[in-house]
């Protein structure tokens, strides 16, 4: 009896800072090697991340921040990701693919780091175990969009690091201000709409650190230098207020429906509703111990998630399915990437695990099952472009240069063009009518055959992604999320000074006809659709830089009809 009591009251002997460390990461650094094992087994380069390259050709040649050279239009969403790109392209023996492969890994990979150690900084117990993140590594849309070559890895790089930072202010860490305010500036530079992440935890930096309206209001010059920099040259280069992109998906449009059905897409696929319920109860077991410092930190990425959740599905979401909703995710995640290790929140991880295994494991969503494309046009892009290239990892442009109907068809009408001309695709068919330069028309892909062909060649962009005519016509019923735009080739000829009546008569009945060419004409040469082109193509001098300013806000309402013949007479 006596020895029993004395080894029950012995005093056990304290932890090591070595061992103590080593208990609140090893589960951590379990999920981040697993994460990067799994992105990099799916590892690939979509069509839309190639659009990015192309412009990081542009500007490392010389030819400036645009897609088509002598055209100044923002192809890329991302203003951030374009420059970060071009840092890694300057080595002329890396090819951009593989620079926008490895970067957007490596940024993925780092967000989660920041998450789960802004997690950890929140909870000062002994034992933490990952929560949130098991959802990311059971969900396969954080492994696809992590090495597509789109801006999704610094996405949620700078979302976690931007959160990680305030966690520090709120923990009380030694860390100096000005770089959270310089960080917090990149919010619209990563993505426009991150302009809402950047206000949120601005407003949630004063609450954490008080520092007197004086120097609030000098915070804020700080945070605002870079963004509106920025958005000064934006409005004079490129003569809009907002990135090309956002006319051609109508960012401004309310499509709640859409938006509901993309949702769905997302929740439905992966059984997302358990573990969010799981997390929830969890969330509310750890947060409401908190004190108000670290409870405002944590609770700031929940309401920018939520703001952006509703912002995706009012405009519609997306034909990528789950991509828009990943950096939703990510926010609600964060303060629960980690939790405390207690009886009632180890049985709720542990039932968190069980769906992440059973969602890994053979959960996927409609579009993935029933062959690339599901309802509403969402597709599985990384399941598309496998698919259409047989390649395991498509990553080199070359990858896609015998995909048919798309890059394939594009490739082959430049190839038999004899001389400067413009190309066009007219129900399947390729006709091509002398020019005074070469103009190729993409129906379809863009970034594929944007880094195969010449960069001194014209690649008009008929969904108005990388398109100034296409960008300011209006949506086109039926067309799914993010390609709702749709120019008529009768516009890509006119624009391209080319198609007389006798090349038209000459070339047979599957020709446009030339009375949709005139009507192009007759609308090109509207004083406000003349202006716009102007905006983009016209020599950048001073007085063009001062018009495309003060002209950018209304340039940005410009409309007109897809159709020639309605818009050479509309007003």
């Amino acid at each position: 009896m006596t020895s029993l009591v004395a080894a029950e009251t012995t005093p056990r002997p304290r932890e090591t800072p070595q061992r103590k460390g080593f208990a609140r990461w090893w589960s951590s650094a379990l999920v981040l090697a697993v994460f990067a094992f799994l992105a990099w087994q799916r590892r690939w380069v979509c069509d839309d991340g190639l659009i990015a390259l192309r412009t990081v050709e542009n500007l490392l040649h010389g030819n400036g921040p645009v897609f088509n050279a002598g055209e100044r239009v923002e192809a890329n969403t991302s203003t951030l990701w374009t420059y970060v790109l071009a840092v890694g392209g300057l080595q002329p023996w890396l090819r951009l693919e593989w620079v926008a492969v490895v970067l957007g890994l490596v940024s993925a990979v780092g967000g989660l780091f920041f998450g789960l150690d802004g997690a950890r900084r929140l909870f000062p117990a002994r034992r933490v175990v990952p929560a949130g993140g098991l959802v990311v590594l059971a969900l396969p849309p954080f492994w696809d969009f992590a090495t597509s070559g789109l801006e999704t890895g610094l996405v949620t790089l700078w979302l976690s690091l931007v959160w990680w930072q305030l966690v520090r202010h709120a923990t009380g860490a030694p860390v100096r201000t000005w770089p959270t305010l310089l960080l917090l500036g990149c919010g619209p530079l990563v993505r426009p709409e991150f302009a809402l992440v950047s206000a949120i935890t601005f407003a949630a930096l004063l609450a954490v650190t008080r520092p007197g309206w004086r120097r609030a209001l000098g915070w804020l010059g700080l945070a605002g230098l870079l963004p509106v920099a920025y958005q000064v040259f934006r409005m004079g280069y490129y003569g809009l207020i907002t990135p090309n992109t956002a006319l051609a998906k109508e960012a401004t449009q309310a499509r709640w429906d859409r938006g509901w059905f993309y949702l769905v897409d997302l929740f439905a696929a992966y059984w997302l509703l358990v573990p969010v319920a799981l997390l929830l109860v969890v969330a509310v077991a750890v947060l409401r111990r908190l004190e108000r410092r670290t409870l405002v930190a944590a609770l700031t990425p929940v309401a920018s998630g939520i703001l952006l959740g509703l912002y995706v599905t009012r405009v519609g979401g997306d034909y990528m399915h789950a991509r828009m909703l990943l950096p939703v995710l990510t926010c609600l995640l964060l303060p629960v990437m980690v939790v405390p290790l207690t009886r009632w929140t180890g049985a709720l991880v542990l039932a968190v695990l069980a769906w992440t295994v059973t969602s890994a494991v053979g959960l996927r969503p409609d579009s993935a099952a029933q062959h690339k494309i599901g309802a509403y046009g969402i597709s599985d892009a990384r399941v598309f472009w496998v698919d259409s290239t047989r390649q395991a990892h498509p990553i080199a442009a070359e990858d896609a240069k015998f995909l048919p109907g798309y890059v394939q068809d594009i490739l082959a009408a430049r190839a038999h063009l004899p001389g400067p001309s413009v190309a066009v695709s007219v129900n399947l068919t390729w006709v091509a009518y002398p020019a005074t330069h070469t103009v190729v028309s993409t129906p379809g892909a863009l970034g594929f055959p944007g880094l195969l062909l010449p960069r001194d060649e014209i690649l008009v962009d008929d969904l108005g992604l990388a398109g100034p005519l296409a960008a300011h016509t209006s949506v086109v019923d039926g067309m799914p999320a993010g390609h709702q735009k749709q120019l008529a080739p009768a516009w890509t000829v006119a624009d391209a000074g080319a198609g007389s009546p006798a090349e038209l008569s000459a070339a047979g009945d599957e020709v446009i006809y030339s009375e949709e060419i005139a009507a192009a004409r007759l609308a090109l040469a509207r004083p406000e659709i003349h202006e716009m082109l102007d905006s983009v193509r016209a020599p950048l001098t001073f007085d063009r830089f001062w018009q495309n300013l003060v002209h950018s806000v209304g340039r940005s309402r410009l409309r007109f009809d897809p159709r020639p013949f309605v818009a050479a007479y509309e007003r």
